[in-house]
């Protein structure tokens, strides 16, 4: 795409908000506002709106930044009504006002710099997850709050034993029984639904045969990350979770140390770091590569963040490939670099 047929294109930024959205379309260096609901109506009428004003779908992009529930729903109804969309880490938006040395914060300012950025940046179109991978994540997600409700009353009960006072100790046993079997009934769910979608069981089996990873982190890598093979390249995979090397190095005064960048997915990003403690004494590629970084000098938490790195690879390469973890194939095929 040159850039005199960019000039032609409108693009439109979306301020997301739980109520309703902010637009702005920047057609022929003019911008345009709208405000509609956040709803299914809200959806329709700004589809409308987009039309009125000129916009085509095979000339339009849409960027809108990525806000949790409240942003998806208004990204697939775009999406269906045929429209190319861009959902963007606000981090990328933050920097880009920054470099506008914009003063304002505004909903309505917010949607004209989501414009403007649209057609500085030119994003990459976003691909909506299937059904599948949508439900997955919703049960993977009330699974970990469950576990982490289990936990804080598992730490009251302790609160309340060295406190001496028991009056309610009874009441928080059996909600924590009750939690117990939420949690093993959820878990089932999750194994069923696997099982029940072919395109992730045969996902989940290859990304299992990688020593380390148990299930429930196959569960989450599945559930956060997609469909793998939609990231061009295993170091696009490792930057979306945020354990790519993150160098600080400037002149000669300025010299930081290499660490994980955790500009990225937090919640997947730990749920690597278990299986790459796990890995590290049990997958015989990632404990050789392990002891050759403690040899190195590497601290013991950058050897963990190197072998995250490193598992993120490999479940980049099975489902690539297709085929299972093969240790006498990734001795020979896996470059060992020094440093993460």
């Amino acid at each position: 795409m040159n850039g005199a047929a960019h000039d032609t294109w409108a693009h439109v930024g979306i301020d997301v908000s739980k109520r309703k959205l902010d637009c702005a379309i920047l057609l022929n260096g003019k911008i345009k506002s709208k405000v509609v609901n956040n709803d299914r109506p809200g959806f329709a009428q700004l589809n409308a709106w987009l039309q009125e004003r000129g916009a085509v779908t095979d000339s339009t992009h849409l960027c809108l930044e990525a806000t949790g529930p409240y942003s998806e729903q208004v990204a697939l109804a775009l999406v269906d009504f045929g429209w190319m969309v861009s959902v963007v880490n606000p981090a990328r938006i933050k920097g880009f006002a920054q470099s506008e040395l914009a003063r304002n914060k505004t909903d309505r300012a917010d949607a004209a710099l989501l414009a403007r950025f649209c057609a500085a940046m030119r994003p990459s179109v976003w691909t909506p997850p299937s059904p599948a991978y949508r439900q997955l994540r919703a049960m993977v997600e009330r699974l970990q709050a469950l576990k982490d409700m289990h936990q804080q009353e598992v730490n009251r009960m302790e609160a309340h034993h060295a406190s001496g006072e028991t009056t309610v100790l009874a009441n928080v046993k059996i909600h924590i029984v009750w939690l117990d079997e939420r949690i093993a009934e959820l878990q089932r769910e999750i194994n069923d639904h696997i099982d029940g979608h072919p395109e992730l069981k045969q996902d989940a089996d290859l990304i299992a045969s990688i020593p380390g990873i148990g299930e429930a982190t196959v569960a989450k890598v599945l559930a956060y990350a997609g469909d793998v093979r939609r990231f061009a390249s295993a170091k696009a995979l490792a930057a979306f979770i945020g354990i790519c090397p993150r160098q600080r190095q400037s002149g000669c005064s300025v010299k930081g140390r290499t660490m994980i960048s955790r500009t990225g997915h937090a919640d997947l990003r730990k749920a690597l770091y278990m299986p790459g403690l796990v890995a590290l004494r049990h997958n015989p590629i990632l404990k050789a590569f392990g002891a050759r970084m403690k040899a190195n000098g590497l601290a013991p938490k950058a050897v963990v963040g190197a072998t995250m790195r490193k598992l993120a690879h490999l479940i980049y390469g099975v489902v690539k490939s297709g085929k299972p973890f093969d240790a006498n194939f990734a001795m020979n095929g896996v470059a060992i670099q020094d440093g993460i």
